[in-house]
This record gives C-alpha cells, structure tokens and sequence, in this order.
C-alpha cells in the first residue's frame, strides 16, 4: 500500500496522511470524469484548471474535466512528468512511487507560489498528486500530476483559485490564504482561512532537522517544537505578560517523508 497522501495541508492530523489506494474507474476520478482522461497513458496538461473536491483527492488517479482558468475552479496543475527510469517497473501501489512524487510536488509547490518551506506550512491552500489508473498503468504510463487545491483533506469543500495561482504567495499576504484554527484548541479546531472568525493563527515554523537526519524520537521532536513555539509566540506577539500558544508536530512516518517541520499557534482571541 502507498505510505503518501494523496494532499498535504496542515489541517491534516499528521501532515502525511497514510493513504489507501483504490481500484480506479470512471466512478472514482471526479464527478464530473472526462471520458479521454480516465486511463489516459499521455502525460496530463501543465497549467490546466478543474474543480476539484475534496472526496477526488482522495483518490490515486482523477479525470475530472478541465475547465478555463478564467472560470471558476479550486485546482490547478502545476507539475508533471514521467517518473524515473528506475520506477518504470515499479507495481502500482508501490511505496516508492509515492516517495518520488512527495519529494517532486512538495518541491516544486514552494517554487509555484514563490514562498519557503516555513511560509508554505503555514497557508490554507495544500497540494494533492495524481498517478495513470491502474488500466493505464497496465499499457506503460509511467507519469505524475501534481495539483495545488483550495484547501487540505480536511476542508469540507475547497476554495476557489485564482485564474493562476503561480506566486500566490509572494509580497504582502491577504488572510484569505493564511490559516487559521477556530476552536478552543489547535487540535479540536477546524483550520479555516485567516479571514473567517477564528482563535488561533499559525505563525512561526520550527526546522528541527536536515534532510539525512534520522528521526530524534517522538519525545526529542514535542519537547523541541513546545519549548520553541513558547518563545517564538511570545516574540511574535511581542512579549505580553500573559499569552496562549500551542503547536503542531509529526511522527516519524511524516519525518521519513520528507517533513522536518513543526508549526507553533498563537491564541488571537480570548
């Protein structure tokens, strides 16, 4: 089974979501499924633009059909291409396929926006990864899609894009792409654009780790992230007599793929 998520966001309960796959059909890649798409061998467009739920991304391959960019959608192709000569006789469902495709998309998302590793954890909008269906991966496609969408697995529906999203995060940012926890705490509460009423806002990053490093340890990783978000929130919030904060961390499965991260939350409003 695939160890990697079909999107990434940080209203995930752990940033990589232990993804199951499924047999592909026409039924399961959108609602809404092109017909030429559904086991298409052709790598997909670069750029084009589909509404996408978050029910589709929850599947390994999606056809959804492809609108105009200047209409409405919540997703948006921003890379694609053949995986590697050393994948091309991988098994569908291969671990590391998904791999690949993590290091590939998560790469090229911060490229995309135009914002850093820290910046990228701390936005309401996430990527998801698409790969052939199983049918055409039986014919010799060998590609990956990676799409960014208005949201994360947890959103109930995805937010609409701009007719491009390519430096979305450059310069000043709105709250309308920054995130956001409504709820008495970061864990209980549902991750919602800054702009919407809301408790908590996620402000700082912690890197607590290099890409070669071997995993501290679940206790190493918390203590780490609570002792610094304790300091970066007071900074943040310019030192008051009297603050809340919390933050978010990931395990081992998450460290392994490539997440070396932890965010810390401020308490906006009491």
């Amino acid at each position: 089974m695939s160890l990697l998520p079909r999107v990434l966001g940080l209203a995930l309960p752990a940033l990589l979501a232990l993804g199951t796959l499924t047999a592909c059909g026409e039924e399961d890649q959108g609602s809404n499924a092109d017909p030429s798409q559904v086991d298409s061998v052709d790598v997909p467009e670069l750029g084009a633009c589909r509404s996408l739920t978050p029910d589709d991304v929850e599947q390994p391959s999606n056809a959804t059909e492809i609108v105009d960019c200047a209409e409405t959608h919540t997703a948006q192709t921003y890379a694609v291409g053949e995986l590697p000569d050393e994948l091309e006789d991988a098994d569908y469902d291969d671990e590391e396929v998904g791999k690949f495709a993590y290091r590939t998309c998560a790469d090229k998302f911060e490229k995309f926006l135009g914002a850093d590793e820290s910046l990228v954890l701390r936005t309401i909008v996430s990527w998801a990864w698409f790969r052939p269906s199983e049918k055409a991966w039986d014919d010799g496609a060998r590609w990956y899609r990676c799409d960014i969408v208005g949201g994360s697995e947890k959103s109930e529906a995805f937010i609409e894009l701009p007719e491009t999203a390519r430096g979305l995060l450059q310069g000043r940012l709105d709250d309308k792409w920054l995130i956001c926890g409504a709820g008495d705490t970061v864990a209980s509460s549902v991750k919602v654009p800054c702009t919407e009423d809301h408790q908590w806002r996620a402000v700082t990053t912690i890197k607590l780790g290099e890409p070669g490093d071997a995993y501290p340890g679940d206790r190493v990783v918390e203590v780490t992230t609570r002792d610094y978000c304790s300091d970066s929130v007071g900074a943040w919030l310019n030192y008051p007599v009297d603050y809340e904060y919390g933050y978010t961390w990931f395990h081992e499965a998450e460290w392994e793929a490539g997440n070396r991260r932890s965010v810390c939350w401020a308490k906006t409003i009491d």
